[in-house]
């Protein structure tokens, strides 16, 4: 049964050589659309899993899928504000991507460390221009602007804009954080 297909698939490529080559060329021109659709598409989103218990209660230890936007803050980078969840390139380890909240932009006198735990609650930095304060939402456990300083905005990867799985628990987050002048 296989061989009498194999024969056949045989005699029509020896009878039309270029319309098998066609068929394939078509396929893997398809595929390749495909490919470049999704490789585009990461530009402007993405799903992104998150683990680790620095972002707990906001995000869980495991197990959850959120939607990443990676294209407003390229576009308008103003449209960052404190409170946002942000994802980066680790300044400690380039190739990790972590999460966080922006607690701080250019010109903010942030206190490092209101909790006394990795540095004297009395010190203040100013966020200098170029660079943004975030922090985890765990501070006890969370290695952030406390232990690596201010950020590159260039390190930045995405906004959270949604927790998508598990669908009972599907978020979309908005920024609750109110900013006091002083």
């Amino acid at each position: 049964m296989l061989s009498e297909k194999l024969f056949r698939v045989l005699r029509t490529l020896k009878r039309e050589p270029w319309s098998a080559a066609r068929v394939v060329g078509w396929k893997v021109l398809h595929l390749a659309n495909i490919a470049c659709a999704v490789h585009m598409l990461s530009y402007f989103g993405t799903i992104s899993t998150m683990t680790g218990p620095s972002m707990l209660p906001t995000l869980a230890n495991e197990g959850e899928l959120v939607f990443e936007n990676r294209w407003s803050h390229r576009m308008h980078p103003e449209s960052l504000r404190r409170g946002d969840l942000i994802t980066f390139r680790s300044p400690l380890d380039r190739n990790r991507i972590v999460c966080k909240r922006v607690i701080g932009f250019p010109g903010d006198i942030i206190c490092v460390d209101p909790t006394g735990q990795k540095a004297p609650s009395t010190e203040h930095v100013e966020v200098p221009k170029g660079h943004m304060w975030v922090m985890g939402d765990n501070a006890s456990i969370s290695r952030d602007s406390r232990d690596y300083g201010p950020i590159s905005m260039g390190l930045i990867e995405g906004r959270l804009s949604a927790r998508v799985w598990p669908l009972s628990k599907f978020t979309i987050f908005r920024n609750p954080t109110v900013h006091l002048d002083q």
